[in-house]
């Protein structure tokens, strides 16, 4: 197994002020990573190794030890070469809650009315200074209009993504559907979510049990496997069989229409 020199977080000193909004993107960044590519990852970068953040030290490693007490990700194993550590580590289901609710349609339009407001209660205090400061006027204008045109811009861009995916149709469950899978809806707003924030929309089944069930009481293995069935014979479920190299936890492997299957998606 590759492995590479990272100090662990036990032993990183972390600043006691750190920029909130800069951790805040390490955080989304290094979860985005974790959740499209399913697997263990290395926790810091090293050299040319990847890992979920650049640094083991100041507001990279404040992000990292975010994620990790806030169970955004969960050590998976340590690995030591000489007196160094490697720590390795997957999301964990609080991942997607946490993109969901930072970066999805409703926290982009809540940041879109901050920004609003912002600059709305800024436009008179703006105009007081500028009838003080003529002689800088032009080049405060030049600097603001920039600086707002750009944000705006990045707004725009991520409001068009949003309202594309809340216009996207969800399937819908009848009742009859939902007293025989009453835990369906939980399932199809995981992967919607899930959807929205990863590349590759397929769900490892051993993912999708360990998201349902931490919302879900007393849900056993084979009532989970009842319902995968029941889903993906319904058509709310695509089903596909696992490829040599990813057949990973087979207890959650379902046998469909003669067809042992690992992942899934809408």
């Amino acid at each position: 197994m590759e492995t590479a020199e990272v100090i662990s977080l036990s032993n990183t000193a972390i600043p006691a002020i750190v920029d909130e909004e800069k951790r805040s993107e390490l955080v989304l960044d290094a979860l985005k990573s974790a959740v499209a590519i399913p697997g263990d990852h290395r926790l810091f970068r090293w050299g040319k190794l990847g890992g979920l953040f650049p640094s083991k030290l100041g507001i990279s490693a404040a992000a990292a030890r975010f994620a990790l007490d806030q169970r955004l990700i969960e050590h998976v194993r340590t690995e030591s070469r000489g007196r160094l550590i490697v720590e390795w580590v997957r999301a964990t289901p609080n991942a997607i809650d946490y993109l969901n609710n930072h970066d999805s349609p409703r926290a982009v339009l809540r940041e879109l009315k901050d920004v609003i407001g912002e600059t709305r209660a800024g436009v008179p205090v703006w105009m007081a200074q500028a009838r003080d400061e003529a002689a800088q006027l032009a080049m405060k204008f030049e600097h603001f209009s920039q600086q707002l045109l750009r944000r705006l811009d990045n707004l725009n861009e991520r409001v068009d993504a949003a309202i594309k995916r809340a216009e996207v149709n969800r399937p819908r469950l009848g009742d009859a559907l939902n007293k025989r899978v009453p835990w369906a809806q939980v399932l199809l707003n995981y992967l919607d979510q899930r959807s929205a924030n990863a590349p590759d929309t397929r769900c490892h089944l051993g993912e999708l049990f360990a998201a349902v069930r931490s919302k879900t009481d007393h849900l056993t293995l084979l009532e989970y496997h009842e319902g995968i069935r029941t889903l993906v014979n319904a058509g709310l479920l695509q089903a596909f069989p696992g490829e040599p190299g990813d057949l990973q936890e087979p207890e959650y492997a379902v046998e469909i229409a003669g067809k042992m299957i690992w992942w899934v998606q809408q």
